[in-house]
């Protein structure tokens, strides 16, 4: 993992203003691997979001006269922060990540004016446990709630499962494992109520195999998670976000057992971000 500081000899980067989205300045960078990287910017005083919810990210486009570049990111920050943390993968020839993941400190970045998304507890009607199912940056928005004094006042335990390909993809690991033990709002909560639970389905690892197998094999509800060593629509509520095939593989499963999609229209027992999916 490498932090990354300003270049003294290279100035900021600024951006064309738009009506369309808000110019926003880059806080620090911070490179995981050669696949995913974090960054954050400053939070305009104005904007306002739920956390779990997402907003999108972009540079200006190749030539004169070329529209931004734009793409959804869930923001990993909780609703209170006062900077906009995000998780982004690095595509060597993507249009926008291939520019993205050379930004330094002081540059800017397009964001859009207006956060949405379902991802929020808000979609979600009271349970007992919360377990968040994720795949590589689908981590971001959990990362959010994972860190949101309310989610521990409406659940009794909060599971975060990530699975990645490879160890170092296990972005957050450290501060997930010690159960955010230096955020200054959470950490007696989370303690107490909070589990991570990472795996890695294509190197060795103390818990291998994707999340449908770790469900199915029951693996997923062993200590320190309590309860039932299955998912209970009764008493279970899940957040699901990464893949687009562990997203429906997920998604089949819980309607099979008596699990109800949710949205912001209409609570349900589990919901899914279907900006990423459809």
């Amino acid at each position: 993992m490498t932090d990354i500081p300003s270049d003294p000899g290279r100035a900021p980067r600024t951006l064309p203003e738009t009506k369309a989205f808000l110019n926003v300045k880059v806080l620090w960078v911070r490179h995981w691997n050669d696949r995913l990287f974090s960054f954050a910017v400053e939070r305009p005083d104005s904007f306002r979001f739920r956390s779990g919810e997402f907003v999108m990210i972009g540079l200006d486009g190749d030539g004169e006269g070329a529209k931004p570049i734009m793409r959804a990111y869930s923001i990993a920050s909780p609703h209170y922060a006062e900077e906009l943390e995000f998780l982004s993968i690095k595509v060597e020839d993507g249009p926008l990540t291939s520019k993205l993941q050379l930004i330094q400190p002081g540059d800017e970045v397009y964001m859009g004016r207006k956060p949405t998304g379902t991802l929020v507890t808000d979609a979600l009607v009271g349970g007992k446990r919360l377990f968040f199912f994720s795949t590589g940056t689908g981590l971001a928005p959990f990362l959010s709630l994972a860190r949101d004094p309310d989610v521990y006042s409406m659940f009794d335990q909060v599971i975060l499962v990530h699975s990645v390909r490879q160890v170092s993809d296990l972005a957050y690991h450290d501060e997930l494992q010690a159960r955010l033990a230096d955020d200054p709002l959470v950490s007696d909560e989370a303690q107490a109520q909070f589990h991570y639970i990472p795996t890695v389905t294509r190197e060795p690892f103390r818990t291998t195999g994707r999340i449908g197998d770790l469900i199915e094999s029951a693996a997923l509800f062993g200590d320190p998670v309590q309860g039932a060593k299955k998912l209970d629509p009764e008493t279970d509520r899940i957040m699901l976000c990464g893949s687009m095939a562990m997203i429906r593989e997920t998604a089949a499963m819980l309607d099979g057992i008596g699990f109800e999609e949710g949205s912001n229209a209409k609570a349900g027992t589990y919901v899914i971000e279907r900006a990423f999916v459809d």
